[in-house]
C-alpha cells in the first residue's frame, strides 16, 4: 500500500486536488442555488411542501444511474460530473433552508418590518442569518454527501479520486488492484473530513454568537 502511494504520488495529488475543487465549486453553486429557491418558496405551504417532496424524491435517485443518464445530454467528462454533483448539492440545502427560515420566530419579522424594513432587507440582514445554522447544517451534510457522489463521477471520466477506485476496480485480481481501489476509498474520507472542518470553521466565523447552537 504505502508502495503504491509513494509511486503514484503526484497523481493521487492530483485527483486529491481535482476531487475538491469539484466538490467545492460545486457545493458552492448548489448553496446560492438552494438559498435562492428556498427563500422564494418558504413563504408558501404549498410551495415549501411541493420543495420537500422534490427533495425526498431525489435523493432516492441512485446517483450511479443519473450519472449514466447524464451522458446522453452532456458526453463525458467535466459537465456531467458537475451536473451531477450539483444535483444532490442542492437537496439537503433546499429542504434545510426551508425548515430554517420557517422557523424564524414571526415577532422578529414583524418587528423588522414594523421599523420600516423591506421584505428583502428583512430576509437579507434577518430571516436568513438567524437561520444560516440551519442551512449550514444542510450544507455539511450534503458535503459529505457529494463527496462520495463525486466518486461515482469518475464513471464518466469526471475528474477526482474515483478514477482511482474504478481504475482498481476494473482490473481486481491484478497488480495493485486493491491499493488502488484502498487509496481512492481512504482520499475520499480523508478530503470528507477536511472539508467537514472546514465547514465547521465557516460556520463560527459567520454565525453571530447569540444565535449559534
Amino acid at each position: 500500500m504505502w508502495d503504491f502511494v509513494q509511486s503514484h504520488f503526484d497523481q493521487i495529488v492530483f485527483s486529491s486536488w481535482q476531487h475538491a475543487s469539484l466538490v467545492v465549486q460545486c457545493l458552492a453553486l448548489a448553496t446560492l442555488l438552494a438559498v435562492g429557491i428556498g427563500a422564494l418558496v418558504y413563504r408558501s405551504r404549498s410551495a415549501s411542501s411541493a420543495a420537500n417532496t422534490i427533495t425526498t424524491i431525489g435523493l432516492t435517485i441512485p446517483a450511479f444511474a443519473l450519472v449514466g443518464l447524464a451522458i446522453t445530454p452532456l458526453g463525458f467528462g467535466v459537465p456531467p460530473a458537475v451536473a451531477v454533483v450539483t444535483f444532490f448539492a442542492i437537496l439537503p440545502i433546499l429542504r434545510n433552508t426551508v425548515v430554517g427560515l420557517t422557523g424564524v420566530d414571526p415577532g422578529i419579522v414583524e418587528s423588522a418590518r414594523g421599523i420600516g424594513m423591506s421584505r428583502l432587507r428583512t430576509l437579507l440582514q434577518v430571516e436568513l442569518p438567524l437561520a444560516w445554522p440551519v442551512i449550514l447544517g444542510g450544507i455539511r451534510v450534503s458535503g459529505q454527501m457529494v463527496m462520495g457522489i463525486a466518486a461515482v463521477a469518475a464513471y464518466v471520466l469526471g475528474p477526482g479520486l474515483g478514477g482511482l477506485i474504478f481504475s482498481g476496480l476494473s482490473r481486481l485480481g491484478g497488480a495493485n488492484s486493491l491499493e488502488s481501489v484502498l487509496t481512492g476509498l481512504i482520499g475520499v474520507v480523508i478530503l470528507a473530513l477536511i472539508l467537514d472542518l472546514v465547514l465547521i470553521g465557516l460556520g463560527r466565523l459567520t454565525t453571530s454568537r447569540g444565535i449559534r447552537v
